[in-house]
């Protein structure tokens, strides 16, 4: 059961930012959205001091149904964002900044990866497949969207590996179907979760954009495939686009409770986490002879609410005209394993055990980035970039979450 949310609150204003302005926009909802909810027998919320109230609507009633949903066009008319994978990690916190900066949100998310209660109250919420053309379609064109924000994908570089398919259909199928959608409903512009991982093994430290692009595994090519089309569509049919590919995400969000849930669980911050919660016996570290100071690998670590405020970054620049391109999302300082397993220690003051295995076929020793563009072109400074904090915020919510009772 997919479920929109609509105002209830009659006038409600709206802050609609557009290129180099702000518009103030009134609309009247309240009414129908009013008797919408008494019909469904649900209550209102309040979010962020706004009140509004939910209707659960079944996605499938997307198809075939346009005439009865063009009854409620002006109702979802504010909504000018859609998050594809807003219930997952980067997603769910990207959501909380948008709406905190005023922006009304859809969220498209087939949860297969995402978690419902990652979404706060009065968010609306559809559960499809990106790659459901019909639906997909018809949701963009009711909710007016002219920014879309992809997070929808498969991350797992292992099961890339060894499952290949699912990343093409996952990744870059159902990001052709999306892309379709979005042409055909109007769509403006677009910013893309991409990755590191479209560099492949490092020829030169930090890596810039004009790093050699020679990705080493199905995941990487999968998302350079989808910013060479989107580089292709920008050129042919005037969408605007920012491809911004993250490092080493991590971190969390104390005040939400929101952190890292991936099953399984394969970043290293979180491992470490839940070692010292007692989740998981040990931490493997994978290989200890590399060319770093103490033998294990050196990565750039960002906190993932400084990439949500690249990402409102990135859709302001695109909103005033920008070029776009594609952008590194990084702190350029590295830290290695090991380092990481101290900092851990110290901030959680528990022991972490540590066993050795071998090294895993294609991790470089160095991964560093360099934000020199998104710092110049976008105005992106990472704010949070210190490791301590970083393992504090995400020690903070994987306490709560996982300590023993």
């Amino acid at each position: 059961m997919a479920s929109f949310q609509l105002g209830a609150r009659t006038p409600r204003t709206y802050m609609n930012c557009r290129a180099k302005r702000c518009a103030r926009v009134r609309f009247s909802c309240g009414r129908a959205a009013r008797a919408a909810t008494g019909r469904a027998g649900l209550r209102e919320h309040s979010v962020f001091g706004r009140t509004v109230g939910m209707v659960s609507i079944d996605a499938r009633r997307y198809r075939g149904r346009s005439t009865s949903l063009e009854r409620m066009s002006v109702l979802l008319r504010s909504i000018h964002t859609l998050l594809t994978g807003g219930a997952g990690y980067i997603g769910s916190h990207m959501v909380r900044a948008l709406v905190g900066a005023g922006h009304a949100v859809v969220v498209v998310d087939d949860l297969s990866s995402g978690h419902r209660d990652a979404l706060p109250p009065g968010v609306r919420l559809v559960e499809a497949n990106v790659a459901d053309r019909e639906v997909m379609v018809a949701v963009l064109r009711e909710h007016g969207v002219e920014t879309l924000l992809h997070f929808a994908s498969r991350i797992e570089v292992g099961e890339s590996v060894v499952d290949p398919r699912k990343h093409y259909r996952g990744n870059l199928a159902a990001s052709i179907a999306l892309l379709e959608s979005a042409l055909d409903a109007g769509v403006r512009n677009v910013v893309m979760s991409s990755t590191a991982a479209v560099y492949g093994n490092p020829q030169y430290s930090p890596i810039d954009e004009n790093h050699p692009t020679l990705p080493v595994n199905p995941y990487g090519e999968t998302k350079l495939a989808i910013e060479r089309m989107l580089a292709s569509y920008s050129r042919a049919y005037g969408i605007r686009y920012a491809a911004l590919r993250y490092f080493n995400a991590a971190g969390g969000d104390r005040e939400s409770g929101l952190g890292e849930r991936h099953h399984p669980e394969s970043h290293l911050v979180p491992i470490v986490l839940q070692a010292a919660c007692g989740v998981r016996p040990d931490v493997t570290i994978y290989g200890t002879d590399y060319d770093t100071p103490d033998g294990t690998c050196i990565r750039d670590y960002v906190h993932v609410l400084d990439l949500c405020e690249a990402h409102l970054a990135a859709m302001e620049y695109l909103d005033q005209g920008g070029e776009g391109g594609a952008f590194n999302l990084g702190t350029g300082s590295g830290h290695s394993v090991r380092e990481v397993l101290d900092v851990a220690a110290r901030v959680t003051g528990r022991p972490i055990p540590v066993r050795v295995g071998p090294r895993r076929p294609g991790d470089p020793p160095r991964l560093l980035a360099s934000s020199e563009r998104a710092m110049r072109v976008l105005g992106w400074r990472p704010r949070r970039g210190a490791l301590d904090t970083i393992v504090s915020d995400a020690w903070a919510v994987c306490r709560e979450r996982n300590s023993p009772a």
